[in-house]
């Protein structure tokens, strides 16, 4: 295939973001007295959306719409001030943009991170790389595995979507790739595991970043 595209997922696949997620989240949590979650825990809270990972992370009985309102408005603020704590680039990540850059291939992102906090990261943090667009979720276009974000940015690019590489770390980034008719590209250095993304319809997975590149040429 003649690749022309390449769509991101951000976080667990970009950005090694799980310890300032997991740290706001149990700082939001112990100040409302309610019980925290080890690290690794977060690598399948989160991925859906803010809202789901903290109704994963509340107990039962303070799930219900008041609560999870305070809790969110919470999580927004600590968050905020924190993301960029300990989140960088995954080892291997700038390599591998750069090379397709220099291959000219188009570059995008598409998370289920709030959209203001997907953009504030990839300016903060992949700054000196031309992502076109960057789509955090909104509410106006359903969530990942839908594919209608992804189908976006298809149409922004004018790219056929068989014509782009998706890569991504969750089962939620390959129902988005096959559900979008793009190629299902798994990243083993993120949040979850091998057999979760080949269960889920990987085409391809890959040990490191720069690996990409070789499946482009």
């Amino acid at each position: 295939m003649n690749y022309k595209a390449v769509l991101f997922d951000l976080d667990g696949t970009l950005l090694d973001t799980l310890d300032d997620l997991a740290d706001s989240a149990n700082r939001v949590l112990a100040g409302m007295n309610m019980p925290q979650h080890p690290l690794d825990s977060y690598r399948y809270f989160v991925g859906a959306g803010m809202m789901t990972l903290l109704k994963r992370i509340v107990p039962e009985d303070k799930r219900n719409k008041e609560s999870l309102a305070r809790i969110a408005q919470a999580f927004r603020q600590d968050y905020g001030n924190n993301w960029a704590v300990k989140s960088k680039p995954y080892e291997g990540i700038g390599l591998m943009l750069a090379g397709l850059k220099e291959r000219g291939i188009q570059l995008a992102i598409l998370s289920n991170k709030p959209h203001d906090f997907t953009r504030l990261c990839v300016q903060q943090l992949l700054g000196e790389f031309s992502f076109n667009p960057v789509l955090g979720q909104r509410e106006e276009v359903a969530k990942k595995p839908d594919p209608a974000g992804a189908l976006e940015v298809a149409k922004l690019l004018n790219i056929p979507p068989e014509d782009f590489l998706y890569l991504g770390d969750t089962s939620i980034d390959m129902h988005t790739a096959k559900s979008a008719g793009m190629c299902a590209v798994g990243a083993l250095w993120g949040f979850r595991t091998r057999e979760e993304l080949l269960e889920s319809g990987a085409d391809h997975v890959l040990e490191n970043p720069v690996d990409l590149l070789e499946l482009i040429e």
